[in-house]
């Protein structure tokens, strides 16, 4: 595996830890920027609204530079909003960075999945995915939970600093650990990338992941409630169960990125009924602590750890370009708004287990999707806008 594809997880994983600070934060934020909890909250669906929005325009607007180039400018939008939010001295101020860092954070998506794709061989793409998206990952795991820690001993605008600081370190490592290529049969190309979307089965597909996100996030978003209220857990014993989670991920991650490549449709088959049965069992024996937490865990293990089948279903479809792969990460991002947004609709009208509920009709919806791609089963295709040969890949894996 070329080691580019560690780098660019360690990319990833100071975006998601910045993308996830002010949920372990917001009293103290409340405090610092005299705001109610509520008005923090926006910050975080500000974020998300700008990384589906947003992301796209600024992957189009780099679409002409090298990647490495790209990857670089978009560290240093990244870094300036990280910073302005570290100094922050008001609400406005905040959300302005928020809103950079979110634009900055879903480009660099796009960008960083492109470049997996283009420097390892169409065989091993999902996997390099998975390695990548170990970022993702490890930013649930252990980037939330670090930047709490900090921001509760050392003060919130410490945690944004320590962020800072990772956000340089990826720079340098991508600096020198990526390399100096440009994209592969023109994938700088506006037209190209613009007119892939013409295809009406992308949409579909691009439907499965917001589905398969938004069926996963419905849950995720309130587990701390339904685990304190139904489940019977002290305060004190959630984060030691979601840091649980986080390693289910990280497992299911590295699971899903090996079987990713050659059995692309039946791993997202397999994923959502998974999903189903876990968050159906969920809702019906949350009230039992150790069922919960089996459930719960499985959760972890089939939710967000499709991400690699789901790229490569998409580059299949579609092609491996930035722009595409941007635009898949705005549709996951959309997933996220509508399984946490409806599951707050649903929570006030039907109880806490409503949103588990509600996961396991999108995990069906999801798996409707699917299935008309599970009764063909073609051969696995090759992902569009590959390297013209395999040179470049072989020669950035010996690096």
């Amino acid at each position: 595996m070329p080691r580019a594809v560690y780098v660019l997880a360690l990319g990833i994983f100071a975006m998601v830890t910045s993308e996830f600070v002010v949920a372990g934060l917001m009293p103290q934020m409340a405090d610092g920027l005299n705001a109610t909890i509520p008005q923090i909250g926006y910050l975080i669906t500000a974020f998300a609204v700008a990384m589906a929005t947003g992301g796209p325009f600024l992957t189009m607007a780099l679409m002409k530079l090298p990647p490495r180039t790209a990857l670089m400018v978009l560290f240093a939008v990244f870094l300036a909003g990280n910073v302005l939010a570290a100094t922050a001295s008001g609400y406005a101020t905040m959300l302005a960075a928020r809103i950079v860092t979110g634009i900055a954070s879903q480009a660099f998506f796009g960008v960083g999945i492109s470049l997996c794709a283009q420097i390892t061989r169409p065989e091993v793409r999902g996997r390099a995915i998975a390695v990548a998206m170990n970022g993702l990952m490890l930013g649930t795991l252990l980037g939330l939970p670090i930047s709490t820690l900090v921001g509760e001993h050392f003060g919130w605008r410490a945690a944004f600093w320590t962020i800072t600081v990772i956000t340089v370190i990826a720079a340098v490592a991508t600096l020198f650990g990526v390399p100096r290529i440009e994209w592969a049969q023109g994938g700088g190309s506006f037209r190209e990338e613009i007119g892939v979307f013409r295809k009406p089965k992308l949409w579909l597909v691009l439907t499965t992941s917001t589905l398969i996100i938004g069926a996963t996030f419905s849950a995720f978003s309130y587990f701390n409630p339904i685990l304190t209220d139904l489940a019977g857990f002290s305060a004190g014993t959630v984060p030691v169960l979601l840091i649980a989670y986080g390693a289910a991920t990280v497992v299911g991650n590295n699971i899903v990125g090996r079987f990713a490549d050659q059995h692309t449709v039946p791993v997202l088959a397999v994923g959502l009924v998974l999903n189903t049965v876990f968050l159906a069992g969920f809702a019906l024996l949350a009230d039992l602590p150790t069922p919960a937490i089996i459930c719960m865990m499985g959760i972890g293990l089939v939710g967000v750890t499709m991400n690699p089948a789901m790229a490569t279903r998409v580059q299949r479809t579609g092609n491996a370009g930035p722009l595409v792969n941007t635009v898949h990460s705005s549709f996951i991002t959309l997933g996220i708004i509508l399984g946490s947004s409806i599951g707050a609709m649903v929570i006030g009208t039907w109880g806490l287990r409503a949103p588990l509920w509600l996961g396991a009709i999108m995990a069906v919806a999801g798996l409707a999707t699917v299935l008309p791609d599970l009764a063909r089963r073609p051969a696995p295709e090759p992902v569009a806008a590959a390297p013209a040969t395999d040179a470049p890949a072989r020669q950035t894996e010996q690096v």
